[in-house]
């Protein structure tokens, strides 16, 4: 009877999991096999694909615009994910436990992400215009330098990590869990050895999150190396002198300005690839940091 139970919860489970299943393969897996296979041809969406073997590949080594966007995107992830994520952390630490008007702080913490992105780009369009935007009277009025934010190539790397950096939602809803997940008699018995907030902070806190800030930042270095589309194409069109040009925009101007299809496939399954690395790095480079608090 029992065996017979568990066979009906995974029946269920699999049909609780089906449509899901059926749209990551429609909709995710599906398309980037066609891309990769796009990436070995030239195709302009006008004539059939002729073979071209790793013509492509060959042609991105010499792409200088490619080795633009790819810096231009390292430099991006190098600025955005700390920031968010120590923002996030900061906020889910201050904004854990419950009191008056916590409620309220965490829902607006946790906003941004609600808005869809095309809304958001356009609201810090408006935000960031050097001469009637909100963020450079407030900073006018208070004798503070007024950058020309997204029409100076100076800046404009920065606006657009300024964005990013307010978009905590997911990794602060996962980083409070976390922290309101912790158990309290630690903290008590810590208390009780004379332990002050630091060192309960530092024995405590800080190891016992650790796994959930290790991963919540591969995931948002994943999703900002991809993410970064929409803000650069609405907020800056790539530049200005290429400033912000991303590798998703990069695609995006060789696939539909270009009708170079075959050729975007190949920088989108190279934007793949870094990821990849980007990932690879960050978890070899925290792993032995990592282990030596788990062991303290």
């Amino acid at each position: 009877m029992a065996h017979h139970n568990q066979i009906h919860k995974r029946s269920q489970l699999a049909l609780l999991l089906l449509p899901y299943a059926i749209g990551l393969c429609t909709l995710v897996l599906l398309p980037s096999l066609l891309s990769l296979g796009l990436a070995f041809t030239n195709y302009d969406a006008l004539t059939p694909p002729v073979w071209s073997g790793l013509d492509n590949l060959r042609r991105l080594w010499g792409d200088r615009l490619f080795w633009v966007a790819l810096t231009n995107s390292l430099l991006y992830l190098a600025l955005a994910v700390p920031l968010r994520m120590g923002g996030a952390f900061l906020l889910g630490l201050l904004l854990a436990r419950d009191g008056w008007g916590r409620g309220l702080l965490r829902g607006l913490a946790a906003l941004p992400v609600a808005i869809p992105d095309v809304a958001y780009a356009l609201v810090w369009l408006v935000t960031f215009n050097p001469r009637y935007g909100p963020l450079n009277l407030l900073l006018g009025s208070l004798s503070l330098p007024t950058p020309a934010w997204t029409i100076d190539p100076r800046t404009a790397l920065w606006a657009l990590v300024l964005m990013a950096a307010w978009q905590l939602g997911e990794v602060f809803v996962v980083l409070v869990a976390s922290r309101r997940g912790l158990p309290d008699h630690l903290y008590d018995a810590a208390a009780l050895d004379g332990a002050g907030a630091w060192g309960r902070f530092r024995h405590l806190t800080l190891p016992l999150m650790l796994p959930s800030l290790l991963l919540l930042t591969a995931r948002d270095l994943i999703i900002s190396l991809q993410a970064n589309f929409v803000p650069s194409l609405l907020v800056t069109k790539g530049g200005p002198g290429y400033a912000t040009l991303f590798l998703p925009l990069y695609s995006y101007q060789m696939a539909f300005d270009d009708l170079r299809l075959g050729y975007a496939a190949a920088v989108v399954w190279a934007m793949y690839g870094i990821t990849l690395a980007v990932v690879a790095a960050q978890y070899l480079l925290t792993r032995r940091w990592a282990f030596g608090e788990a062991l303290d």
